[in-house]
């Protein structure tokens, strides 16, 4: 796990699930730093994947969350940033899976795809498990050499 705080973002139809997030996150202990959106109000996504992603790539956070309706958006304007790579996960399969594998390091939630609980266990997944590194280190490099 990260020694920095968590990075949350999302849109108006992740808000509630990102509210849900947060007090999970309360009740365990894990600090986090909310970028955003604070209400129900329609709002454009890519502006808080963009917001969390520049928070991340300038080094206040090492993990970010962003949660949209489905989690595709947000995990397509994050995976523009060089440097961030952005699951869209709906399992905790996946979640150990890509922080151990691929290094990942935003996840992205629908709310309108998972419930509190399974989130909070996705996200719980995501914080702890570890970049194993080793033979995943060279292809983690190659999707690096992508990004422009």
């Amino acid at each position: 796990m990260t020694n920095k705080p968590i990075a949350l973002a999302c849109d108006h139809a992740g808000f509630p699930l990102k509210e849900e997030l947060k007090k999970h996150f309360d009740e365990t202990g894990v600090v986090y730093i909310d970028y955003g959106t604070d209400s129900l109000a329609s709002v454009n996504y890519p502006d808080y994947a963009h917001k969390l992603c520049r928070a991340i790539k300038g080094g206040d956070h090492d993990l970010g969350i962003l949660v949209c309706g489905t989690g595709i958006g947000m995990s397509m304007a994050a995976n523009k940033h060089a440097g961030i790579r952005a699951a869209v996960l709906s399992d905790t399969f996946s979640a150990r899976m890509t922080r151990m594998h691929n290094d990942a390091n935003v996840l992205c939630l629908g709310a309108r795809v998972v419930g509190a609980g399974l989130a909070a266990d996705i996200a719980d997944l995501f914080i702890h498990t570890e970049y194993e590194g080793g033979r995943h280190a060279k292809r983690v490099a190659m999707i690096e050499e992508i990004g422009e």
